[in-house]
C-alpha cells in the first residue's frame, strides 16, 4: 500500500513492515491532509511518502515525465523536468543549486544506496549538470555560504497555478516528529506568503527537455 493524502500514487514505495509504523503513516496522511499549504514528506532518497492535496495543487499544471513527476522524487522533479522552472521561481539559485547540495551531502551518507547512485549517473549522462554539480556547486556553496543550503526558514519564489496566488514567495518549513525521522523520513512544508515579487514565467513554449544550460554557474559553450 502507498500513502499519500491527496491519492495513491502510480508507482508505490516500500513502505513500513511495521504494522504500528503502518497505522501511523495512515493516520499522519490525514493530518497532512488538514494542513493548507503544500506539505511533503520525503525519505533520504527524495522519494515522495506523503503529500497532501495542496502540494498536488501546486503542480497541477506539470506536464508528465517518466521519471520525474513531482509526486514521485521530488529531487528528480527539481533538476531535470522541464516543467519545474515554470512553478519553481529563481529555479536556479532558489531551488536546483541547493538540492543538488543536499544530494551531495547524501551521496556521501549513503554512498552504496542504489536510487540515489540512479540520480547520479543521470546527473553524470548531462554534461552541463555534470560540470554543476563537480564544478559550478562547490564554487556557489564558497560564495553564498552553507546557509544557503539549508531548506528550513528559506523564502523561496514560487508561481503558483491557482490565480489567487500566482507569483508569490514560500517559506520553507522542516517540521518532522521524531517518529517520522526515525523511519529516516523528513517533512517540509511550503508556508505561502501574501507577498508577491515581480512575476515570473509561467511557462517554456515547445515540449523539449530542459537541460543544465540554465544553470549559470557553470559557463555556457563555446559555439
Amino acid at each position: 500500500m502507498a500513502y499519500q493524502a491527496g491519492g495513491q500514487r502510480s508507482a508505490p514505495r516500500p513502505v513500513p513492515e511495521s504494522l504500528e509504523a503502518q497505522a501511523y503513516l495512515q493516520d499522519y496522511a490525514t493530518y497532512l491532509e488538514a494542513v493548507p499549504f503544500p506539505s511533503v514528506v520525503l525519505d533520504h532518497r527524495w522519494d515522495v511518502v506523503l503529500s497532501n492535496d495542496a502540494f498536488a495543487s501546486l503542480f497541477r499544471e506539470v506536464g508528465p515525465h517518466p521519471t520525474a513527476q513531482p509526486g514521485d522524487n521530488f529531487l528528480r522533479f527539481v533538476l531535470f523536468h522541464p516543467d519545474a522552472p515554470s512553478v519553481l521561481g529563481d529555479h536556479e539559485a532558489g531551488w536546483c543549486l541547493p538540492m543538488l547540495a543536499r544530494f551531495a551531502a547524501a551521496v556521501e551518507r549513503h554512498g552504496h544506496d542504489h536510487g540515489l547512485q540512479a540520480i547520479r549517473r543521470d546527473i553524470a549522462q548531462d554534461p552541463l549538470m555534470e560540470a554543476a554539480y563537480r564544478q559550478g556547486l562547490p564554487h556557489w556553496i564558497r560564495a553564498v555560504g552553507e546557509d544557503a543550503v539549508e531548506h528550513d526558514g528559506a523564502v523561496r519564489p514560487l508561481v503558483h497555478p491557482d490565480p489567487r496566488w500566482g507569483a508569490t514567495e514560500c517559506r520553507i518549513v522542516a517540521d518532522t516528529p521524531r517518529t517520522l525521522h526515525d523511519m529516516g523520513y523528513t517533512r517540509l512544508t511550503m508556508v505561502l506568503r501574501s507577498t508577491r515579487p515581480a512575476p515570473v514565467p509561467r511557462r517554456r513554449t515547445g515540449g523539449a527537455r530542459r537541460t543544465a544550460s540554465h544553470l549559470s554557474v557553470v559557463p555556457a559553450p563555446e559555439a
